[in-house]
């Protein structure tokens, strides 16, 4: 690679650009060289594919996305109604408005996401991360730009020991990374541990989860005045999230967003 001559002597400015240019060069290289000992696959099938981190071709179109018309509350598919015409809400959230908002997921939970959820969530999977998070910021735009803080569903201490680490906060961390929207991972807290929701039906797990968060004193000026965006993995009755957004609402937050990669919409049931 050739170097320009920089002009002048050897500014500050002159040498952050040498600098940069060395290191997009070193960077390039030492992706090439990583291609070549790991070559990139399709992180669902392990098919060849141009990078790392990706789906593809096939599995993209296996994955059963979430597009408009949707319900303005719940974020829920709808098979009436016009996309131009907003905001649609559906019976679900006429019936039993939600405590939050409104949520948004990229696609429905099965199939292809729903593995690579599951791979990220329970077997330390983290290479599909960048892909799930873009999917997250293209549905959530909206929310994302109303967002003044970004808070991950919190795990209670026991479940965070025992799994290493809380996949709504990796989210959330990268969403920040991505977005420039704060995010606090202390505000909201886990104070009960509770079973798995997995499998329980609607009202178990409402009761499962109420009284289960909290917002710590000294945190809530956090909260005063502020929009904030719940981040989760799959959201599935909406009663995790309703009890962490009434939690979030009473200390001081004047409106609750949230937004997860997928959603089990056949479920969704707020309260």
């Amino acid at each position: 690679m050739e170097f320009q001559p920089i002009k002048g002597g050897t500014t500050g400015t002159g040498m952050a650009a040498m600098f940069g240019d060395i290191k997009r060069w070193t960077g390039g290289h030492l992706r090439y060289a990583a291609d070549l000992v790991l070559p990139p696959v399709c992180v669902y099938c392990h098919e060849p594919v141009a990078s790392h981190g990706v789906l593809c071709a096939d599995c993209w179109r296996k994955i059963e996305f979430i597009t408009p018309p949707l319900c303005d509350r719940l974020g829920l598919p709808l098979y009436y109604g016009d996309a131009t015409e907003e905001p649609l809400i559906s019976a679900v959230a006429l019936r039993n408005p939600p405590v939050f908002r409104r949520a948004r997921a990229a696609a429905r939970f099965s199939g292809v996401m729903r593995h690579l959820i599951h791979g990220f969530k329970y077997a330390d999977r983290h290479e599909a991360l960048g892909l799930l998070t873009g999917l997250m910021q293209g549905a959530g735009a909206e929310l994302l730009k109303d967002a003044d803080l970004l808070v991950p569903v919190p795990l209670h201490r026991r479940r965070l020991f025992k799994r290493r680490y809380n996949q709504a906060a990796l989210l959330a961390r990268k969403l920040s990374a991505l977005g420039g929207v704060p995010v606090n991972y202390t505000v909201l807290r886990r104070t009960r541990s509770t079973p798995s929701q997995v499998g329980l039906p609607e009202h178990e797990r409402r009761d499962n989860v109420a009284g289960a968060f909290t917002v710590p004193p000294r945190e809530a000026v956090e909260l005063r005045g502020r929009i904030v965006l719940l981040i989760d993995d799959v959201i599935t009755t909406g009663s995790t999230l309703n009890a962490c957004a009434r939690t979030l609402l009473d200390a001081g937050a004047v409106n609750v967003d949230c937004l997860a990669i997928a959603m089990v919409a056949g479920q969704m049931n707020a309260d």
